[in-house]
């Protein structure tokens, strides 16, 4: 009943506060990939980067990544030095949408969220959208945005919060998927739980999964093309008569993308993208006929790709066969993560053209982040700043910034919600918990420092970092006053008197910030009665 409340008047405020003065706001493209190491980044200079199949360390040359244009974007915009998401996919998309630490929504791990007891009085993982009812896109809502959601969901109950359109890949409904049986799928055999790939029946050492990348599952929501809230695609003709082994789902969620953007500009509306890519994450290569886990390929090959005189080519791809036998005629890459990170480079240039085409290159912000460290090197680790340390590309020609290139600060990507709610012109109320700042204030003015300490959490373990000292969730004190070359192997702090007092002082500061955000033993879980009433968010 509240949600419905609060709901309806944030649309009451957006409708009402609508106004040409909203057509000057700029619009938000926020792309948020996956499982994306700084150090995968060639602008970050790390000496080492993740190697196929599995991961690990590399500084081979042939797997690193080439990013013209992420660079470009990183060096006439700006790039953080310093940004941490949490160590794992789920708490960091928590904190990406709610601007919060999970000591407010409880989503401490993937496997390790607060209960609450529902409606229907069954206990279940605390929603994000009952946690933290001003999302990302409330807040833009409220400032008279347009939304989109383009992408990995990893929450339930999308249509909760505040998007009004969505393309989802996986979607919500992909067991009744009628076009693709690219999936793995935990089944029962001679009465016991197994995985199957359902494209060639074999059972498989992996995880349960609907395909994203190639013949991808993919799900509407609120399209215009849609006649329910929820559509499976391909849902028309021409969709389904162009779908096949060949389509690529970060090429389907970039084209719903360009549509939804071409759209709210033709309606004289700002758009607020929530593109959260799959482009980084693991997935299994439904190309290959190798299930062994010891040599399956982490990344699956991407469309090839070419950066020449400026721009880049596309080959299209060409994909032939059935059930694991598989040609794909010389038109996809080998596996790789640098394959993954070179077309997400791609579809930054994409973009780029896209906005250029629209007219709207001087009044749109594209925000580039990951939400953890890369798999097989950082994802997952409380070790320090392995599993939390991420790129953040901020390019913003519309905010006349005073800061470009490299900004040696600390960033925490809970600074993202309120950086929304900056440019959107909506004031978020000050009894409302967000442990986000807001980065307007540093970008468009002379002022030297964003914040002074950064913090991340996995399960009961705490990080936190100041300029000089960083406590890792291990307990291990570290001196990050300077950057080693692989961004990661700073010396441990174990005699103070080899260290300038003042670092002592801040390890002293560090430490009395911590217990306000140390819940997870003593309420790991939702309040009794949830949240309560909120008040309501304000548009300027």
């Amino acid at each position: 009943m509240f949600r419905a409340i609060l709901f309806s008047f944030i649309v009451s405020v957006s409708l009402s506060g609508f106004s040409k003065s909203n057509l000057k706001k700029p619009n938000i493209v926020v792309v948020f990939a996956d499982d994306i190491s700084a150090r995968e980044i060639p602008v970050y200079g790390s000496s080492v980067w993740s190697k196929p199949p599995q991961g690990g360390n590399s500084s081979d040359e042939r797997y690193r990544a080439r990013t013209p244009v992420l660079d470009k974007l990183a060096n006439t915009g700006v790039w953080i030095k310093t940004a941490w998401a949490s160590t794992v996919c789920m708490p960091s998309r928590a904190m990406m949408m709610t601007g919060r630490y999970g000591h407010v929504h409880k989503w401490w791990n993937n496997k390790d969220k607060g209960i609450w007891v529902n409606g229907d009085g069954k206990k279940e993982s605390w929603p994000i959208y009952e946690s933290s009812p001003y999302t990302n896109a409330f807040v833009a809502k409220a400032g008279g945005y347009a939304t989109l959601w383009a992408g990995k969901t990893q929450m339930g109950g999308v249509d909760q919060f505040g998007f009004d359109e969505g393309v989802f890949t996986p979607g919500v409904h992909d067991k009744e998927n009628p076009y693709t049986d690219f999936k793995i799928l935990m089944t029962k055999k001679d009465g016991k739980k197994v995985l199957l790939n359902t494209d060639t029946g074999d059972e498989v050492d992996y995880y349960q999964q609907f395909g994203w990348y190639w013949q991808p599952h993919v799900e509407l929501m609120n399209h215009p093309s849609c006649k329910t809230k929820f559509e499976i695609w391909p849902n028309t003709p021409a969709a389904k008569a162009s779908y096949g082994l060949h389509t690529y789902g970060p090429d389907v969620e970039l084209e719903f993308v360009f549509d939804f953007m071409e759209r709210k500009h033709k309606e004289g509306k700002p758009f607020f993208v929530y593109h959260t890519t799959h482009l980084g994450h693991d997935g299994w290569d439904f190309f290959s006929a190798d299930t062994q886990k010891s040599t399956r390929q982490k990344w699956p090959g991407t469309p090839k790709i070419q950066w020449k005189n400026g721009r880049y080519y596309r080959t299209e791809p060409k994909i032939t066969g059935d059930k694991g036998k598989y040609n794909t005629h010389g038109t996809v890459t080998e596996g790789g993560i640098h394959h993954h990170i070179n077309y997400l480079d791609y579809q930054m240039w994409q973009y780029l053209e896209k906005f250029k085409v629209l007219g709207i290159e001087d009044n749109t912000i594209l925000i580039f982040c990951a939400d953890n460290g890369t798999s097989g090197y950082g994802k997952n680790s409380p070790v320090s700043q392995k599993g939390v340390h991420v790129p953040l590309i901020i390019y913003a020609p519309c905010l006349k910034m005073t800061k470009s290139g490299e900004q040696d600060i600390l960033v925490n990507i809970a600074d993202i919600l309120p950086t929304i709610a900056d440019l959107a012109g909506v004031d978020i109320p000050t009894d409302y918990e967000i442990n986000g700042q807001s980065l307007i204030p540093f970008l468009t003015t002379r002022g030297e420092e964003h914040r002074s300490w950064i913090y991340s959490y996995h399960k009961e373990m705490q990080l936190i970092r100041g300029e000089n000292v960083m406590i890792d969730g291990k307990g291990k004190i570290y001196n990050v006053s300077d950057y080693p070359e692989d961004l990661i192997s700073f010396p441990v702090i174990d005699d103070w008197s080899t260290v300038p007092e003042e670092y002592n002082q801040e390890y002293r500061d560090l430490l009395k910030i911590l217990p306000k955000f140390d819940l997870h033993d003593i309420a790991h879980d939702a309040p009794e009665g949830g949240i309560g009433k909120v008040a309501p968010l304000i548009v300027r």
